[in-house]
């Protein structure tokens, strides 16, 4: 990482849901570099520690703490912590998740419940927990979704439910909470490198190729594409923007974007 500097994000308070890894330890990462003050959440005090020792050692400012996201008390008393530390939060990040694959014929009820757990009513749990805490006016949420929540996919059945249960959950309190100068989006990636999620969904170079192929830009995306999308959102520059899912997928929710070969020309 570079040297952290204040800008845009200077004196905020941001927390991030399952940000000891991933696609949210990156826009952590990111939102430090703007001047930040982070708080992550996640289920392993070793990995937080790791996560914010980095973010430290680079001249950030950072705390973490250990809960399940399906655990709204838990959640809920992360946040009082956060509060104490650092006073009012303006941002809220929740990107818990979980996945696998599976055909749903073969998927016991348990493993459809888990994810559903994790995703949706994590997402749920994140945000109303934190909304007592939330500086109002300005406040920014913005969760983590995915491209299945819109786009039907094979043995994704548990993903694609819980994904459109989050797009859905967004619209629906940005509605109840805009009043109060609560912004609520989301962001959805597509296949992004070096995160566990593509390891598992392309785990051989030959099937990682067969997925840049389908996708309009050719290649996966980067960390770094999803925290600027994130960045944008939590500033003043999308203060007008509620209720809105911004794909950050090269293309992904298009469908296959393989060319066919053309018939020749007469």
């Amino acid at each position: 990482m570079n040297a952290f500097r204040d800008d845009v994000l200077a004196g905020k308070v941001v927390f991030v849901a399952g940000g000891s890894s991933g696609i949210n330890l990156g826009i952590a990462e990111h939102f430090a570099r703007h001047g930040a003050k982070l708080a992550l959440l996640s289920r392993s005090q070793d990995k937080l520690d790791m996560a914010v020792a980095g973010i430290v050692a680079a001249g950030g400012e950072a705390i973490g703490i250990a809960a399940d996201v399906r655990d709204f008390a838990a959640v809920d008393a992360a946040l009082i912590q956060v509060q104490q530390h650092f006073g009012n939060i303006d941002v809220v990040i929740s990107g818990a998740a979980g996945n696998f694959v599976a055909a749903a014929k073969d998927m016991s009820a348990n493993g459809f419940k888990t994810v559903i757990d994790i995703d949706l009513i994590g997402t749920f749990n994140v945000l109303r927990a934190a909304y007592p805490y939330l500086n109002k006016p300005g406040a920014s949420l913005i969760s983590i979704t995915a491209p299945q929540a819109v786009k039907a996919a094979v043995y994704q059945a548990h993903v694609c439910a819980a994904k459109a249960g989050i797009n859905m959950l967004t619209q629906c309190l940005a509605m109840e909470w805009g009043a109060e100068g609560i912004r609520v989006n989301a962001i959805s990636p597509g296949p992004i490198a070096d995160t566990e999620g593509m390891a598992r969904l392309a785990p051989t170079p030959e099937m990682e190729q067969k997925v840049k192929a389908r996708l309009a830009l050719r290649d996966y995306g980067s960390k770094r594409d999803i925290a600027d999308v994130a960045l944008f959102l939590a500033s003043d520059n999308a203060r007008y923007i509620t209720g809105t899912i911004i794909d950050c997928d090269g293309g992904s929710k298009l469908g296959d974007a393989t060319l066919p070969e053309l018939p020749p020309r007469r």
